[in-house]
């Protein structure tokens, strides 16, 4: 979906300061894939969203009553079972003539609120400003962060866009510094590199494989309320499962075919291509380095010839959050020099996988 007129205003992170690392919870380093995960040992979910939405507000000037739609997206729990935590954000923030909504996309939650977004904006006149958030805490009793997943661990955290249309041209859309204090993250552009401001989203992507949902379905049956089939979410078990009746070759083959029309799709609803305006960055998914290594970061450069980054080994893979705290990070580390393009991917049980393509405006 191309998105010209529509431009990231602000992006924020809320991440809880405390890192496990794999020690911590008897796992071998070698085969953790990550260096640590993110632990929230306070707010919940929906409370995280708040802060992080709350950071992003503040960077952008704006209040919660001039909010439009408050878009939330998660992927596990979020503190109550019958209940809107969208609808909580928005009375917490001020947004109260807001139009809240839920998303649930599972893990690709983040780019399905982002591109939702998008279209009100683009389709309804009357929509200007439109919150995005994410957020999920992957807790006991319910979920092992490390062990309850193949592929991937779990960190806790949040994140918040700010999405609105743009008053210029794109090439002529002015710079404005909404860039935050930093956050400890990777400085992969270096501190001169980039520009950190408003970034103009050129398109959002998407590809679906509905045939692989059973991943996390397994051979269970439909239960009549959470966690009757487990004490604790184990997706290992319906993975296991689902592997051994269709065999593994079937899904890595979808994900890499996935992965590869994703990519294609998005260099050309951006107006990018491999051989001549290819793309400065991909940042990619916070999934388990073995995947990265072996199936993301090889499709990016056959597809892209782009440098792929990865901001996930130290923060784990963050439930619906990896795309949208992507773009929080490109903001923040200024990797984008003036007219830049960078592809943010995220993907989601189901499988979907989504691209976001965004524009550093020119000088």
């Amino acid at each position: 979906m191309r998105t010209d007129t529509v431009v990231i205003s602000a992006a924020a992170g809320w991440l809880p300061p405390r890192r496990e690392a794999p020690a911590e919870a008897g796992v071998a380093p070698e085969d953790a894939g990550y260096t640590a995960l993110a632990v929230s040992d306070g707010p919940s979910a929906p409370e995280m969203a708040v802060l992080a939405a709350t950071a992003a507000l503040d960077r952008a000037g704006w209040s919660g009553d001039q909010l439009d739609l408050v878009l939330h997206a998660w992927s596990y729990y979020q503190g109550h079972d019958f209940w809107s935590p969208a609808h909580y954000l928005a009375d917490q923030l001020g947004a109260r003539d807001a139009q809240p909504f839920g998303i649930q996309q599972m893990c690709n939650g983040g780019a399905a609120a982002l591109q939702t977004a998008a279209a009100h904006l683009l389709a309804d006149p009357a929509i200007g400003r439109v919150l995005v958030t994410t957020a999920d805490r992957f807790c006991p009793p319910g979920f092992d962060r490390w062990n309850s997943d193949l592929g991937v661990a779990y960190g806790d955290g949040a994140s918040a866009l700010l999405v609105s249309r743009t008053t210029t041209a794109p090439a002529g859309t002015d710079v404005v510094d909404v860039r935050p204090p930093s956050t400890g993250a990777a400085d992969v552009g270096g501190a001169d590199a980039g520009v950190a401001g408003e970034l103009r989203l050129v398109a959002v992507s998407s590809v679906s494989a509905p045939s692989l949902e059973g991943m996390h379905r397994g051979n269970d049956d439909f239960s009549p309320a959470a966690r009757l089939a487990a004490p604790a979410v184990d997706v290992r078990r319906t993975k296991k499962a689902y592997l051994r009746r269709n065999g593994s070759s079937g899904y890595r083959v979808a994900e890499r075919e996935g992965i590869r029309t994703l990519l294609a799709l998005a260099l050309d609803e951006a107006g990018l291509s491999r051989d001549s305006e290819r793309p400065r960055c991909v940042v990619l998914p916070r999934v388990h380095r073995a995947p990265l290594e072996s199936v993301f970061a090889p499709v990016v450069e056959e597809v892209t010839g782009a440098e792929p980054i990865d901001f996930g080994r130290a923060t784990g893979h963050l439930g619906a959050g990896d795309l949208t705290t992507g773009i929080a990070d490109l903001i923040d580390n200024k990797i984008l020099a003036p007219g830049e393009t960078a592809l943010v991917l995220s993907t989601g049980a189901g499988f979907t996988w989504s691209c976001a393509a965004l524009t550093a405006p020119a000088r």
